[in-house]
């Protein structure tokens, strides 16, 4: 097609239409590579009981979730490196052979220790599936399609937020848990054929990769003081006390460290470029802001099912479900926007609806009705539609091909950290609420009442709906602030250096 840009992990080209064949077996993979991760996370918290049964270690089991997430959160930013230096295919396949092995050796846990462990062999590799996958999604379409394959990619997710739940809660209860890890080796080999029968990328000049290794376990070691210190504080330990103040102290300390090696490195893990462009800074910014914010639903909106409204857990699941039906939809129109006016002002406008959505959470009738909160939460996945898939495009957009995989590493790791911070943040708030309203071991009572609620009277029950009503309230206020900095940053911060959604076609890039 006339003015059309030759992708560049496209497979060969068909010569009537411009597009690559063997396209759709690569975003099959693609998909399930995407599936092993999405599913990751709601199989297994459904399945914590029968695990911690076999295994014990309650009081550790928080780090099944936090050691996994340690691992994705610093191996983003090395893959995406890597994608650049020695090519999208080797990195995926690499990647998802690591996210198999680490599988198996759950399956094979003997305690809770070696699960965690095992979980961080996992976690290795699913930092290859979030970047990688959408990398190569965005090599194989030009800008004008991609909101076709981000609505499939999109789709995954809505889809193991709807079967997550249930494959967890049949495996654990008419199977051994060992068998929801298993699970993920078949998936992972079909993906794993259809990459390198159907993948094929160009030639490359053969160089050595350099890695750099000291930034890497620099960047290691601050994501595990960091990390810690939020999942830990506020539970293991409060929040100023000497471990929480040593371990943030640890954290500063091993940034100012991170930044020295990378200044020193040849060839950093993180480039400084990704924080001297204006476009890819207030991208970053914004997908931080955006983790932040995503914790309010995805942890919040089920407790306010179960607890406010007296909603069963696959009840008040369903609720939050309905976001993730109308986000792909969303994402997928929103190219026709773009297309007229441009990707900054799409997701400005995605981020102040979503403000708008999420403040509106606060004006719902107490107790209310089930479809009170379901109507919201279909509100805000239209609106993080198109928030989100524009600033995905538009920093794609703008570099080249040799820096896409760095740029979107970068803008994954960003969010990943907002996620870990909006947990640890909005965990706080909530528990100060319910301790002003409850007093000390308010959080606790909640747990206790959704086990067994008959152990409450009339008057004890209606107070703690309403204190838990209040908690989530203040916590859709806080995410309603962060999206409310996001739509700051693309107004005044990303006030040049986006590019036309054309531009990519032509092979023209601005920075």
């Amino acid at each position: 097609m006339p003015g059309e840009r030759k992708t560049a992990d496209a497979v060969e080209q068909a010569p009537s239409d411009g597009t690559p064949r063997g396209r759709h077996p690569v975003v099959a993979a693609l998909m399930l590579g995407m599936a092993l991760a999405a599913l990751d996370v709601t199989v297994v918290s459904t399945a914590v009981p029968q695990i911690v049964g076999d295994l014990g270690g309650f009081s550790a089991f928080s780090w099944v979730f936090a050691g996994y997430l340690l691992a994705v959160t610093v191996t983003l930013p090395v893959y995406g490196k890597l994608a650049d230096t020695v090519g999208r295919k080797p990195v995926l396949v690499i990647g998802i052979g690591v996210f198999l092995i680490g599988s198996l050796l759950c399956a094979t846990a003997w305690n809770m220790t070696s699960l965690i462990a095992f979980r961080i062999v996992q976690g290795l590799g699913g930092g290859a599936l979030q970047g990688t996958v959408q990398t190569i999604a965005a090599d194989l379409y030009p800008a004008e399609q991609r909101p076709k394959i981000q609505a499939r990619l999109s789709s995954v997710w809505a889809g193991s937020a709807v079967t997550g739940p249930a494959i967890g809660g049949a495996v654990a209860g008419y199977a051994d848990w060992r068998w929801i890890f298993l699970l993920n080796l078949p998936v992972g080999a079909v993906a794993l054929w259809l990459i390198v029968r159907h993948l094929h990328e160009p030639r490359r000049i053969r160089t050595r990769a350099k890695v750099d290794w000291p930034g890497a376990l620099a960047l290691f070691g601050t994501g595990a003081l960091l990390i810690t210190a939020l999942v830990q504080g506020g539970v293991a330990w409060p929040w100023l006390s000497v471990p929480s103040l040593a371990l943030f102290a640890g954290g500063a300390a091993m940034v100012a460290v991170t930044v020295a090696v990378e200044r020193r490195a040849s060839d950093p893990i993180i480039p400084g470029w990704v924080w001297r462009r204006r476009t890819i800074a207030a991208v970053n910014l914004s997908f931080g802001a955006l983790g932040v914010l995503m914790i309010a639903p995805n942890v919040f909106i089920p407790t306010y099912g179960q607890s406010v409204l007296g909603l069963d857990p696959t009840q008040a699941g369903f609720v939050l479900t309905v976001m993730l039906l109308s986000w792909p939809v969303s994402a997928a129109l929103s190219g026709k926007i773009y297309q007229r006016i441009g990707f900054r002002l799409t997701a400005a406008i995605g981020a102040a609806l979503t403000s708008l959505v999420l403040g509106s959470f606060f004006f719902l009738p107490h107790p209310g009705e089930p479809w009170h909160p379901a109507l919201i939460m279909l509100l805000l996945g239209g609106a993080l539609g198109l928030f989100q898939l524009p600033l995905l495009i538009g920093v794609q957009s703008s570099v080249e091909h040799s820096e896409r995989g760095t740029a979107t590493a970068s803008v994954f790791f960003c969010r990943q950290i907002g996620q870990t911070v909006g947990a640890a943040l909005f965990g706080a708030l909530a528990n100060a609420v319910l301790a002003s309203r409850l007093g000390s071991g308010g959080a606790d009572s909640v747990g206790r009442a959704a086990n067994d609620p008959s152990a409450l009277t009339a008057t004890a029950a209606d107070r703690l709906r309403r204190a838990v009503d209040a908690a989530v309230e203040y916590v859709f206020l806080g995410a309603a602030a962060a999206a409310a900095v996001a739509l700051l940053v693309l107004l005044f911060v990303a006030t040049r250096g986006f590019p036309h959604p054309s531009d990519e076609a032509t092979g023209s890039t601005t920075r």
